[in-house]
């Protein structure tokens, strides 16, 4: 057990989605900024051993650690507020306690005992989120717990975590609860109850949150702060609100204003510093004082889902950010006919395909990556984007008419994209892809090079299909530039045009690493491509004119 660390709980009730995650980030950068070294780990009470076999419509995007771990949208959160890399260790799920309870079980660990929720699989819970304090040593341990107060499949990891104290001391221990203040127009005013009655449901469990953040539209009263308090039996100092933010980024200056960061410390004993903040403000006063404009066209067959590419999108921002510009995206459903396609991608200065699976919509990534690179619009091709421009490239430059994925069509002639042969005995599909963090070697005097500034990187990979070796010559002949590979097994990692003002691909996800801080390269590179193309549509409009 880590003694020195301090341990956050932290819950949610009334409605999903509220940010919980976004919240736990927000006070984990503050703990941070106070020189308090921080951690956070999520547990999600579904039954799925990850999310990697579950549909973005379901689950939204999977975010994926260096060490290959699948795991929930909320990680990619973590890393993106706190500016460091999560691990396996920092998500678990029921269906991973279960799994290895029952394990041990026909082992004969638990031999002679009636196996049951209480005590294993609680005690289950508890050793993982101790391990992971054991291991990564922080000063507080925050854990999400995943759900709203009042679904049964969560009850289990809020019975470890009322236990928990008892364990480590309750001095080291502090519960949060996020709860919804619903907004009711017709009569004008926000509604306390939902928020009693989820405490009341959580003090039922058997667990007194010691702090409430108010998820609102409106900014709360003292009337309703003090009523608050009063009916969930806190403090009022304790009550915090979560007012609505045009950008999440505010989220963790908005607690730091209230006293978030500071009541913790006090809370837990915790001797800290005073709260650094200036780089957050900065990006803040950057965000709302930029002037230019890009429009970035995604490309996509689940675009009406924010959730499902909320890395790409983050990661856009944050190269938006930097270069000073207001970014405007554009959800291109990939479904829609050439016609509907080519009108929607000539409105804007850059075309991105992000990564996905399955055939639905291909052949209109296909043509977007045909347009773009026909029209010398700025392209960037992240995973199954830089496989489509490849399939793309040998069929319209190379000739290949056929040219295709094994994925869309096991029986092309032309598999541009295949199965690499490890991959073709699998037999399970969770966690069997090339996941995680691989090196990259870069291509001297490439545009890749040149954002990268320099001829090695590490990027986390989520993908079964390569580019197919027995092609790259032909392709490369005909102008396609095999700028990153992976040395060990000479594997495509980027791919560019050099007569194009920015056609880039890449197999890895560069949008799991980049954050608001500190955007990616290649997201930097791309969106300054599709900024100076605007201006340069511009500038011609008015010469013209």
């Amino acid at each position: 057990m880590a003694k020195s660390t301090r341990y956050i709980f932290v819950t949610g009730g009334v409605a999903s989605s509220l940010g919980k995650g976004i919240a736990a980030a927000g006070l984990g950068t503050l703990l941070i900024q106070r020189g308090v070294s921080a951690e956070i780990m999520k547990l999600d009470p579904y039954l799925n051993v990850d999310p990697g076999t579950m549909s973005p419509f379901q689950h939204g995007e999977v975010f994926v650690t260096d060490d290959g771990a699948e795991t929930d949208l909320d990680l990619g959160h973590y890393e993106r507020f706190l500016d460091k890399p999560t691990s396996r260790l920092n998500s678990a799920t029921a269906g991973q306690v279960y799994e290895n309870v029952i394990r041990k079980e026909r082992r004969g660990d638990y031999l002679g005992s009636t196996v049951q929720v209480i005590p294993h699989i609680t005690d289950e819970v508890k050793r993982r989120i101790l391990a992971t304090a054991r291991e990564k040593k922080p000063d507080v341990l925050l854990i999400e717990i995943g759900g709203t107060v009042g679904d049964i499949e969560s009850l289990p990891f809020l019975e470890a975590i009322r236990q928990f104290p008892y364990d480590v001391g309750k001095e080291n221990c502090l519960f949060l609860h996020l709860t919804l203040l619903p907004y009711i127009s017709a009569s004008g005013e926000s509604k306390t109850k939902p928020t009693q009655h989820s405490v009341k449901a959580l003090r039922e469990i058997g667990i007194q949150p010691d702090g409430l953040i108010l998820r609102t539209e409106h900014a709360m009263d003292a009337g309703q702060r003090r009523k608050i308090a009063m009916f969930c039996n806190v403090e009022e100092r304790a009550v915090f609100e979560s007012v609505n933010v045009g950008v999440i980024y505010e989220v963790p200056l908005m607690l730091h204003r209230q006293g978030l960061d500071e009541w913790v410390c006090r809370k837990l004993g915790i001797e800290s510093s005073e709260a650094h903040i200036a780089d957050w403000e900065n990006l803040i006063a950057r965000i709302h004082s930029a002037r230019q404009e890009v429009r970035i066209g995604v490309v996509g067959k689940y675009i009406e889902l924010n959730d499902a590419y909320i890395s790409i999108y983050e990661s856009l921002k944050a190269a938006a950010y930097h270069e000073d510009a207001r970014l405007e995206i554009v959800k291109i459903d990939s479904e829609q006919s050439p016609e509907q396609l080519s009108e929607a991608l000539a409105a804007v200065d850059g075309v991105l395909i992000p990564g996905g699976f399955g055939p639905r919509g291909i052949e209109g990534k296909i043509f977007a990556a045909t347009w773009a690179r026909e029209h010398k619009v700025p392209y960037f091709g992240i995973c199954l984007g830089m496989q489509v421009a490849m399939i793309a490239f040998a069929r319209s430059v190379c000739g290949i008419g056929d040219a295709n994925s094994t994925e869309f069509n096991e029986h092309t002639n032309n598999p541009v994209i295949d199965l690499m042969t490890t991959q073709k005995a699998v037999l399970n599909l969770g966690g069997t892809m090339r996941l995680g963090a691989y090196p990259m070697k870069i291509k001297k005097g490439t545009k890749a090079e040149s954002v990268y500034k320099a001829t090695e990187a590490q990027e986390r990979h989520r993908h079964r299909y390569e580019v197919n070796n027995v092609d790259r010559p032909r392709l490369e002949e005909m102008g396609m530039v095999i700028s990153g590979t992976f040395e060990e097994t000479d594997l495509v990692e980027m791919i560019e045009l050099k007569e194009h003002p920015w056609y880039v691909g890449c197999q890895f996800h560069p949008e799991f690493q980049s954050r608001p801080l500190k955007p990616h390269p290649l997201f930097k590179g791309f969106v300054a491509a599709a900024i100076t193309q605007r201006k340069s549509i511009a500038a011609k409009g008015a010469a013209r004119g």
